[in-house]
């Protein structure tokens, strides 16, 4: 059964916290799709993907490449999988996508610092709940961690 992870952002921006998941994921030998809520932000997402640590970067690519079904890691504005992911990131208030079940997880990043970002996120919790999908609620800490709330 799919699990959504519901990761409220309030001592770090999304650009720190996205890369260091999405590392993570890959390290479990993971797909990932990430869905943005508009090109723009695909596109800075990925500059910084190539760029957020002097020593290494995150291969990946957009739903726009030839060979996006190849990528590890793909940034789209579209509900498709053309990688066959089996993890799912949505940030920006991307919908949640009408194949949910198909994932493993669904991750969900919002903004905790935003009113209407927060309003979103607890309209899904309740939707997904509503869905029978497991959901799960992570903050981070003082120093960073992330905890797991609800």
């Amino acid at each position: 059964m799919t699990e959504f992870l519901f990761y409220h952002l309030q001592r770090q921006p999304l650009t720190k916290v996205l890369p260091q998941l999405l590392e993570k994921s890959l390290e479990r030998g993971w797909r990932v799709v990430v869905q943005a809520s508009s090109d723009e932000r695909v596109e800075a997402l990925d500059a910084h993907l190539w760029t957020y640590r002097d020593d290494n970067f995150l291969a990946h690519g957009t739903w726009r490449e030839s060979e996006a079904a190849l990528q590890p890691v793909l940034l789209t504005v579209h509900d498709h999988n053309p990688n066959g992911a089996t993890v799912r990131f949505l940030v920006d208030g991307a919908p949640v996508p009408g194949d949910a079940a198909s994932y493993q997880r669904i991750v969900l990043l919002f903004d905790g610092d935003d009113d209407e970002a927060v309003a979103a996120a607890r309209a899904r919790w309740a939707e997904v709940k509503a869905q029978g999908f497991e959901a799960t609620y992570w903050q981070a800490d003082e120093s960073g961690r992330w905890q797991r709330s609800a």
